[in-house]
């Protein structure tokens, strides 16, 4: 684990590959701690060439939390009432740890809520841009989530660790991908590591706040000049395809790949294709 001052805040990285790649920043969805980019999946993107980093949100993982803020109130997130920090200055937590990095320009890619900061980091710094991929996401309200999604994004918190390895497994049964097998172990093995590095529901809701807060990012996506990569679960429950196809549309020359059978997590036999696509992308980005 390395550690880096990032706009203000303390961010935990580790990385994959060799300093001489082509640069490849991963960013995590809600509420998830980076161990969530599995270590064999790095290793896939860094033997193709990337020199790959992944790190902690803030309000996640080992990162700095922002206990002092509190929790606010969801209700009112979306209706303009003040919360702690937008997707803009997650974005900025990114381009701070580049500048820790030493890197002048990446590739970006993230998933889920990584997928709309990943968004508004091409918005805010497309020079620093190198290429943009986008999954399982949305530019804003498109793709919402069926009701029993919706359900489990607003549930309690667990009690202990016991109680949140229990529920990982019931949230992955109705987020996972109905066309693969669950990976149970891995599921368990996960939560209970995540549990371990730190447990933190209040930056769970910070996080979603500033989701709700940020607004739709359509208009400004259609300015972008950069490679883009769109890839999506075509039986997503969280974020449904629309979320993936309008992100597509609104980012000029932007490919969409959606997958058949992948709902709102990446397949271990899938990675084969994710990886591919995204060397693909990231090549050709760096022959412009």
């Amino acid at each position: 684990m390395n550690r880096a001052t990032a706009n203000g805040l303390e961010i935990v990285y580790d990385s994959f590959g060799t300093p001489g790649g082509r640069p490849l920043l991963l960013i995590m969805g809600l509420g998830s701690q980076m161990i969530q980019w599995d270590e064999e999946f790095c290793e896939m993107l860094a033997g193709q060439g990337h020199h790959v980093v992944r790190f902690d949100n803030r309000d996640a993982g080992l990162s700095t939390h922002l206990h002092e803020a509190g929790v606010p109130d969801l209700g009112a997130a979306g209706g303009g009432a003040a919360v702690p920090y937008l997707l803009g200055d997650m974005a900025d937590d990114a381009a701070g740890l580049m500048d820790a990095l030493g890197w002048d320009s990446a590739h970006i890619l993230g998933a889920s809520m990584g997928g709309m900061i990943a968004q508004t980091f091409a918005i805010r710094y497309p020079s620093r841009t190198r290429s943009l991929t986008s999954i399982m996401s949305t530019p804003g309200p498109q793709g919402p989530p069926t009701e029993e999604a919706r359900a489990v994004l607003f549930s309690r918190s667990a009690p202990d660790r016991e109680a949140v390895v229990r529920g990982a497994l019931d949230v992955w049964k109705i987020l996972g991908s109905p066309g693969f097998p669950l990976d149970e172990e891995r599921v368990k093995r996960v939560a209970g590591l995540s549990f371990d590095r730190s447990y933190d529901p209040t930056g769970f809701a910070r996080q979603l706040a500033a989701i709700l807060a940020s607004g739709d990012r359509t208009a400004a996506l259609r300015e972008l000049s950069v490679p883009a990569l769109v890839i999506h679960g075509e039986a997503d429950p969280l974020v449904q395809l629309d979320g993936g196809v309008a992100t597509a549309d609104a980012i000029p020359g932007a490919k969409l790949l959606t997958f058949p059978g992948m709902a709102h997590d990446l397949p271990r036999p899938l990675w084969p294709d994710i990886v591919g696509a995204v060397t693909e992308l990231t090549e050709r980005a760096d022959r412009r």
